[in-house]
């Protein structure tokens, strides 16, 4: 099985810096259709119309990010899933005033004929204990 990981970790990054850069077509290509999101808020399943509203119409914005501690895993030569810590900088849209958080996320990628599409995104805030609530690693 062939490791991808830096390809996927520059797709990854590729998203974010769309989030930033409110380049919702970009976000979209690198999207299967339909896609989830699963995080404090509940979980949603959305298309790319869906998407395209949230990105450009959504309450807060991504400023900046900085990911770190990435990991990919290839469960199949069509599947990756990518586990890593970020750190965001948001704030609402039309506003200065800044939100600063740290957050653990997870994506899963599948193939798509040649390209690779992101189907599951997760986010969680980090835990400040080594290792996660079990302080253990």
């Amino acid at each position: 099985m062939q490791d991808n990981s830096h390809e996927l970790f520059a797709l990854e990054k590729k998203f974010w810096q769309s989030m930033v850069d409110i380049d919702t077509d970009t976000a979209i290509e690198l999207l299967h259709e339909p896609a989830f999101m699963v995080s404090s808020h509940g979980s949603m399943k959305f298309d790319h119309a869906g998407y395209r509203k949230m990105a450009e119409q959504g309450t807060m914005v991504v400023k900046s990010f900085k990911l770190s501690e990435m990991e990919a895993t290839f469960p199949s030569d069509g599947a990756a899933v990518l586990s890593y810590k970020v750190h965001q900088i948001l704030s609402p849209r039309g506003k200065s005033e800044k939100v600063e958080q740290h957050m653990t996320d997870t994506s899963t990628w599948i193939r798509d004929g040649d390209a690779w599409r992101c189907v599951m995104h997760t986010e969680a805030p980090a835990s400040t204990a080594k290792g996660g609530d079990t302080g253990q690693r």
